[in-house]
């Protein structure tokens, strides 16, 4: 038995037991004194055993990365008073958090003559900023140099810099955090044989991101990401590798920020879907030696309306976003905090469910659970992610990607209501409420005849990625969930099978997209379609049953009708209940 602490007075307590039949029993007890709910699991003898905070720890598996959103992101540009919104822009942080980088133009008798690196430099994290001074002195210089990132120890400065013959790429060293940085020397020759900008080094120095142009062979279109790889720090970079068209537009990406664990990669591009002067996406590998998953657009959260680049904190906590918001050509910082998702069945609290759903995947490597210890996981579910559960124990969490969120819990009165946004929905025809009838509450019962919900606006499908989700139980094929007036059904039963499909297409040549998974067997089922930025996904039950690529997506500012189909044509009005219908702005991995 073991017992573990938590917040609020809360207790879990731990049993194992082992059976004769080769089980183990896992008996948890989790509540305050003298109300303690108790669950029993069944699991394989072979596969747990006590580890880290006393609980259990599975069998390796492979890496199944959390999923995250963001907080909403602050302005901090008075944290740094030094720095001149119209000409400079933040570059970098120490690990320590105890030098700011960035670039600040220079200029001799009034007039503009390039660019340098300054550093600003504070004694603790809690100190003020220091007088900035040039990073490295200006006379080992010959040019200008920019965008410099500092390497995890501190002992390693890499910036761009032009030497006569075009922007390359350079690195300065020093012996300890107090001495100055050496004399900069080229990367190698493997990486400077065409233009380089905007490098940022991995926490193991053993990868080297960077933006290159069009002059680059081999490349997408216009600048292009790219990783050069060295074995180990005493050796010489290898040639530079493109990303590939899953990072990559034909359009301009660059401003690299890798995170500490190396899997995900944040950029800024200009590729379709974002504004013209760059959003900020993000990438996905399983492990530092699988490919890398399409980049997505990290949506309005943490995207302005002008230029945008990330620097993921050395932590993984949080994302400073460097940015021109009044689109002046002005150069502003904010931060978001990175936030694990940790209300696992989104019902906005943090409660014994969540545990229960944790615990049921413990050992595993599952998405949804696996978010400790960075908001994004190690790849299995164990004690780290219990320690980040139980520290949003009993707290109502709302997720902040939600755009629309109608429960259908209400028990009368002909008004739908969205409980995050504006788009409140109006009842049309005689649709029922049931007010215990739902899977998560209430519900909407629906006769499939003229009963629906018209909301007001509350996604076009053009923006960024984006998720909707809603649980149904319906009886009759050929219906539609839900769908934007004029425009396409974006939830609905196929004719003649039941089987979910989305009409969410290209305007021109696209085709929908079907799943043979049926949905119409008069059971509950949770229904979603997931646009990711080039693909679109249909999820049942949490299990994906269809995916394909298209290009693009028809948009529409239009209202919703919940229970029927975007013309209001008969027999596309459901019969059954939806409950629970959810949008996102981000992509949503059940």
């Amino acid at each position: 038995m073991r017992s573990i602490a938590g917040p609020l007075g809360y207790q879990l307590v731990v049993f194992l037991e082992r059976q004769e039949d080769g089980m183990e029993q896992l008996r948890i007890a989790f509540g305050q004194k003298g109300r303690c709910k108790m669950k029993v699991f069944q699991v394989p003898m072979l596969a747990m055993s006590l580890v880290g905070l006393g609980l259990l720890s599975g069998l390796d598996a492979p890496p199944a990365r959390a999923d995250f959103t963001f907080g909403e992101p602050v302005n901090i540009q008075s944290d740094f008073p030094f720095l001149d919104i119209a000409t400079d822009y933040v570059d970098c942080f120490s690990v320590d958090g105890l030098e700011l980088y960035f670039t600040h133009p220079k200029y001799a008798g009034g007039e503009f003559v390039g660019i340098d690196i300054y550093v600003a430099r504070r004694a603790t994290v809690d100190s003020e900023w220091g007088v900035p001074v040039n990073a490295i002195d200006p006379n080992m210089l010959s040019a200008a140099s920019s965008d410099s990132s500092i390497s995890t120890d501190g002992l390693s400065l890499y910036f761009a810099h032009n030497p006569g013959s075009g922007v390359r790429l350079y690195v300065a060293k020093r012996a300890t955090k107090q001495d100055n940085w050496g004399t900069p020397v080229s990367v190698g020759a493997a990486v400077n044989t065409a233009s380089a900008g905007g490098p940022c080094i991995s926490a193991d120095e053993l990868e080297l991101y960077f933006a290159s142009g069009p002059d680059r062979p081999g490349g997408q279109g216009n600048a292009d990401m790219w990783v050069t790889t060295r074995a180990t720090v005493n050796d010489e970079w290898g040639p530079p590798v493109n990303l590939g068209p899953t990072i990559n537009s034909p359009n301009w990406d660059g401003w690299p920020s890798i995170s500490p664990d190396g899997l995900l990669l944040f950029l800024c591009s200009n590729r379709p879907g974002a504004n013209p002067w760059g959003d900020i996406h993000v990438a996905r590998r399983a492990s530092r030696s699988a490919p890398w998953q399409p980049a997505v657009n990290l949506g309005p959260i943490v995207n302005a309306t002008c230029w945008n680049a990330p620097i993921v904190s050395a932590d993984g906590s949080t994302l400073y976003i460097r940015c021109d918001p009044k689109c002046d050509m002005t150069y502003w910082t904010y931060k978001a905090p990175i936030l694990p998702i940790v209300d696992f069945n989104s019902d906005e609290m943090v409660d014994i469910e969540d545990l229960v759903m944790l615990i049921e995947h413990w050992g595993q490597a599952n998405s949804q659970c696996d978010i400790g210890p960075m908001p994004w996981g190690d790849g299995k579910v164990d004690a780290n992610d219990l320690e980040v559960l139980m520290s949003y124990w009993g707290q109502e969490i709302l997720d902040p990607a939600s755009t629309a969120y109608w429960r259908l819990d209400e028990t009368e009165g002909a008004v739908a209501a969205d409980s995050i946004g504006t788009s409140d929905g109006t009842l049309a025809g005689e649709p029922l409420w049931q007010p215990t009838g739902g899977k998560i509450g209430g519900a909407l019962q629906f006769d499939g005849s003229n009963d629906y919900v018209a909301t007001g606006f509350a996604w076009n499908p053009t923006q960024s990625p984006f998720s909707v989700f809603a649980w149904v139980k319906g009886d009759a094929p050929a219906q539609v969930i839900l769908s934007q007036k004029d425009g396409a059904n974006w939830l609905m039963a196929k004719a003649a099978t039941g089987a979910l499909t989305t009409d969410l297409k290209s305007g021109l040549g696209g085709k929908s997209l079907s799943s043979s998974a049926v949905i119409t067997d008069g059971q509950w089922h949770r229904v979603g379609f997931v646009r990711d930025g080039t693909s679109r996904i249909l999820y049942v039950d949490g299990v994906e049953v269809a995916k394909d690529t298209q290009s693009g997506i028809a948009g529409s500012t239009n209202g919703l009708y919940i229970g029927a189909g975007s013309k209001l044509a008969t027999g596309t009005f459901w019969s059954g209940l939806i409950d629970e219908v959810r949008i996102y702005n981000r992509v949503v991995q059940p």
